[in-house]
């Protein structure tokens, strides 16, 4: 799992990388005075390169799915909560209409 980790760090390393060159390309374009017209191709690749990196760490680091129960006491969803007593239905907020006319 840590291998997967540093995977993912050099990946996220490719990507800035390719960022500050695409930067760096187009401030040498606008001292030449070119148009931009994409990065080269070199930066595409590393960018490819590093999503890719990115990804596969992103989609392995979590490890593997556990199924839910739903009979299971630490389900939030299914069972009540435990302060039930608490709830008050019957409160002064029953008085106010429910539509109000302007």
């Amino acid at each position: 799992m840590k291998a997967t980790v540093l995977v993912g760090l050099f990946g996220c390393v490719l990507l800035a990388h390719a960022a500050y060159a695409t930067i760096q390309y187009r401030g040498v374009l606008k001292i030449l005075e070119e148009e931009f017209s994409g990065p080269p191709m070199n930066v595409v690749v590393e960018l490819l390169v590093g999503l890719g990196l990115c990804t596969w760490a992103a989609l392995t680091v979590p490890g593997t799915f556990l199924s839910i129960l739903p009979d299971s006491e630490e389900n939030r969803l299914v069972s009540l909560p435990t302060n039930v007593d608490f709830m008050i239905f019957n409160h002064r907020g029953r008085v106010f209409p429910y539509k109000i006319d302007t």
